[in-house]
């Protein structure tokens, strides 16, 4: 009898143990996405910012200006080598050696943080009208920065369009034509 009672007793708690890890598994599918992580630690870098500004900075007075300003701060920590006018290796997207240029933040790392940082804003009870991220002036500093850096390493950020469907090759032209 005790032999029966122990096995009844081992199958209750290997059934306890298979909805514990089932409910393990839930909770880690529905725990955040690589995007959600990167936002809330931009969000976090972005309200220390504010914190240690002198004097510090409220998020309701927050503007574009100094969403410009934090963007600024950034640079510093880039690692991306932009070219001055001046230097012999300008407009060359593999320089044959190495040059002085300062690094910077990638036009398109800072493009990405503006969104995070914008979706964060919203979602953390900002109205979106008031939205700093969105503003005229961090629009504008990130198509000059996109350009800047676009001339001074030789690379295009043009979006690739697709052909219209009366350019395709001409085999796939035939191929859906007449059968013989």
């Amino acid at each position: 009898m005790d032999f029966s009672s122990s096995s009844s007793h081992d199958i209750i708690n290997n059934n306890n143990n298979s909805i514990n890890h089932q409910q393990q598994a839930a909770t880690t599918s529905s725990s955040s996405s690589r995007y959600e992580n990167q936002k809330r630690r931009d969000w976090k870098t972005f309200g220390q910012y504010l914190n240690n500004h002198r004097p510090p900075l409220a998020l309701s007075r927050c503007s574009g200006a100094h969403v410009l300003e934090f963007l600024r701060y950034l640079d510093q920590f880039g690692k991306t080598k932009v070219h001055t006018a001046i230097c012999p290796f300008y407009g060359l997207p593999n320089p044959p050696a190495p040059c002085p240029c300062p690094l910077r933040q990638a036009w398109g790392s800072l493009d990405a943080l503006v969104g995070r940082l914008r979706a964060a804003f919203e979602e953390n009870g900002g109205k979106p009208e008031a939205n700093p991220f969105g503003a005229r002036a961090v629009r504008l500093y990130l198509r000059e920065v996109r350009d800047l850096q676009s001339k001074a390493r030789g690379i295009s950020y043009e979006k690739k369009r697709k052909r219209p469907p009366s350019q395709l090759p001409l085999t796939q032209q035939t191929s859906h034509g007449t059968t013989s």
